[in-house]
């Protein structure tokens, strides 16, 4: 009786598991709204939701560059886990001024989706589902991205930090569209990437538990699935040799999962963020990796 439950329940996983990432519908109505639009610290700034899920909508903040009429190279940013949309205030003016427009989004559960009165279980079901919609958005955000003029179609790339760059994995390798990816202080195999100074000080002595869970939970989302799928497009991968957040052998299992091409700096650093002339460093080797590989 026990040995067939434990089946049953495989199974059921499996399925789970397999219908993940079946929510993106690409000919579904975007259902654009633009909330307000301004020209801030030299660039425009367009605040806009769009549907992701059907009747779904996101809140999205783009940037392009305001002297220009373009089209401009496209770039879809995946912040981190703790960040929200706005986040994108603080970087784009580096993008901007280097000729690209960039978008970005509310994850779920965070900026204004953020979880209110959630139980543990509803937290980590939503944590779950968090990881398979904003691969799903991403995608969205692509589909809006091609409905602009002032946008290079063939010139769309994605740029992924920390939780975005785990989650940006599988959206650039499931959406040939994205010519190319950064993938920034992100890392591979989940109980890996849990193994952190970070995790471990937080987690205790759960933490065997802990990486058990997460890597059953998560693990259609684990980027090593999905990594090679991108090639033969090009991928930048960046890591911090002391990061105490994502562990260097997380990124290190990321680099050996993915084909070529593929591009790795690694900087004597924590995790990126943390101090503003490390992080300016990463943008610019970003801002220059991409002007190397986009149509000129």
């Amino acid at each position: 009786m026990g040995a067939a439950l434990f089946a049953v329940l495989c199974v059921l996983k499996l399925v789970w598991d397999a219908q993940f990432y079946d929510d993106y519908v690409s000919n579904a109505p975007l259902n654009v709204v633009v909330r307000e639009e301004e020209n801030r610290n030299g660039y425009r700034r367009v605040e806009f939701t769009f549907d992701g899920v059907p009747g779904n909508p996101v809140p999205a903040v783009l940037a392009l560059p305001k002297k220009e009429p373009g089209p401009f190279p496209g770039l879809v940013f995946l912040h981190g886990i703790g960040q929200k949309k706005e986040f994108l205030d603080e970087i784009a003016k580096y993008f901007v001024d280097a000729g690209y427009a960039i978008a970005t989004f509310d994850q779920y559960m965070q900026g204004e989706r953020k979880l209110k009165d959630a139980n543990p279980v509803e937290r980590a079901l939503a944590f779950r589902r968090r990881a398979a919609l904003t691969t799903i958005e991403a995608r969205r955000m692509v589909d809006y991205l091609e409905t602009r003029p002032d946008i290079a179609k063939d010139q769309i790339f994605l740029l992924g930090a920390s939780y975005g760059a785990i989650t940006g994995t599988a959206a650039a390798a499931f959406d040939n569209r994205i010519r190319g990816v950064v993938l920034c202080y992100g890392g591979g195999n989940i109980r890996k990437l849990i193994d952190s100074e970070a995790a471990r000080e937080a987690a205790g002595p759960a933490i065997g538990a802990v990486k058990w869970f997460l890597a059953w939970l998560l693990a259609p989302a684990d980027p090593v699935r999905h990594v090679a799928a991108i090639s033969p497009r090009p991928i930048l991968i960046q890591g911090g040799r002391r990061d105490r957040i994502v562990p260097p052998a997380a990124v290190q299992a990321l680099i050996d999962a993915a084909k070529e091409p593929k591009d790795v700096i690694w900087y004597d650093s924590d995790h990126v963020g943390l101090d503003e002339e490390h992080t300016v460093k990463v943008l610019k080797d970003s801002i220059a990796w991409l002007d190397d590989h986009r149509a000129h």
